[in-house]
């Protein structure tokens, strides 16, 4: 076997042991609740670096009449990017729209957080 075979098969077996690059994380997709009453599908829209997020499940326990009022309604609309992994908007939480923050924790984890004048809410999202 000559030198640059012996080269070309360790650096194709390196290449097929080494992991994938990681892709950037992104909050674009379906995110369920901790407590696995609701899921979301998050997406970009308006100009495609804005955040939107749609509620499109509830649990059979969760389907009060004020929670199946917002199936399939925008709950996060046109949120901004803030910083890296981090957009503020409006967030409707029990029936109210409040100005809010969505971040991406880790590529699995998604916090949601309403205030509406000194009272915040967090909640904790994990992707399914």
């Amino acid at each position: 076997m000559t030198l640059t075979k012996i080269f070309a098969g360790c650096a194709l077996a390196l290449s097929l042991a080494l992991p994938a690059v990681a892709q950037d994380p992104t909050p674009v997709g379906t995110w369920q609740t901790v407590s696995g009453e609701s899921r979301f599908s998050v997406s970009y829209c308006g100009d495609g670096e804005q955040l939107c997020a749609k509620l499109t499940w509830l649990r059979e326990d969760a389907r009060t009449p004020e929670n199946v009022a917002l199936l399939n309604t925008l709950v996060v609309k046109g949120a901004q990017p803030t910083a890296e992994n981090k957009w503020r908007g409006t967030v409707t939480y029990d029936g109210h729209t409040v100005s809010g923050s969505v971040t991406l924790k880790a590529p699995d984890r998604l916090q949601v957080t309403g205030c509406q004048f000194i009272a915040c809410k967090k909640l904790e999202f994990v992707r399914v």
